[in-house]
């Protein structure tokens, strides 16, 4: 299964998906592959890998130049694997481009990891581009973060589009798995007036079906990011919440 973490926007929390997603599914026993398609690389950074020079990268994949065990490399966390970007991969744009076939490109060079892990997981870049296209076309499942404010309302729109557009052309299969709210604000045990009304019109806008528990507005999920562990590790389990959902989800979808 391929899975996308794909927004139109940034800050919306692709990032903090992707990471904590794979980190938790490789933590329940998953082999996991997880893609950094975004040339910000910040989800290579977070895994604490350091592209090395002439080291192959998703860059160096997309073109066909190297094999898909030759960009692939191990993490810290076990079962956690990792195809990193830097800031090269946005010379791959113009290739997609004129490639007559970029959307379907990405899937193509992940079709060996089928054989080898049981959940591929991408983080996108924020903008509509080549790269998010061939994500989109590589991915069965996707999963949308969006902040809860007006403008995270505003991309999860832009983002149901750009996935319906290539799942009418026929170029993707990619179901929408969840719709997860970002830094949802509370102030004590009530949510503020605009992360209620938000998340409201998002849950209209997709059904209730489709809504996953928030991500709430805290420092402990960049904490834990940055130190490379997990919610519990930092005595804050409830806040994994959502992951266990989206994990819950995943697994239906493996059966």
């Amino acid at each position: 299964m391929t899975l996308a973490s794909l927004s139109l926007s940034g800050g919306q929390g692709k990032t903090t998906v992707a990471v904590l997603l794979s980190k938790y599914l490789a933590r329940a026993g998953y082999t996991v592959l997880v893609v950094d398609a975004d040339p910000q690389s910040n989800l290579t950074t977070f895994l604490q890998h350091e592209v090395a020079v002439d080291q192959p990268t998703l860059l160096e994949l997309y073109r066909k130049q190297v094999s898909l065990e030759d960009a692939t490399y191990p993490t810290a966390t076990k079962n956690l694997f990792l195809i990193p970007s830097d800031d090269g991969l946005d010379q791959v744009q113009e290739y997609l481009a004129s490639s007559g076939v970029g959307a379907l490109a990405l899937g193509k060079r992940l079709e060996p990891a089928k054989g080898s892990f049981d959940v591929v997981v991408i983080d996108s870049p924020p903008q509509r581009s080549q790269i998010c296209k061939s994500i989109i076309g590589a991915a069965d499942q996707i999963v949308i973060p969006c902040e809860a404010t007006v403008k995270g309302y505003g991309s999860l729109i832009r983002t149901v589009e750009a996935v319906r557009e290539l799942t009418e052309d026929g170029v993707s299969d990619a179901k929408v798995l969840g719709v997860i709210p970002f830094r949802d604000r509370w102030v004590g045990r009530s949510r503020t007036k605009e992360s209620d009304m938000v998340i409201s019109e998002m849950a209209g806008e997709v059904g209730e079906n489709v809504m996953l528990p928030s991500i709430r507005e805290s420092e402990k999920y960049k904490q834990a990011i940055s130190q490379g562990v997990l919610l519990e590790d930092l005595g804050y389990p409830d806040l994994a919440y959502p992951f266990e959902s989206l994990i819950a989800r995943i697994r239906e979808v493996l059966k």
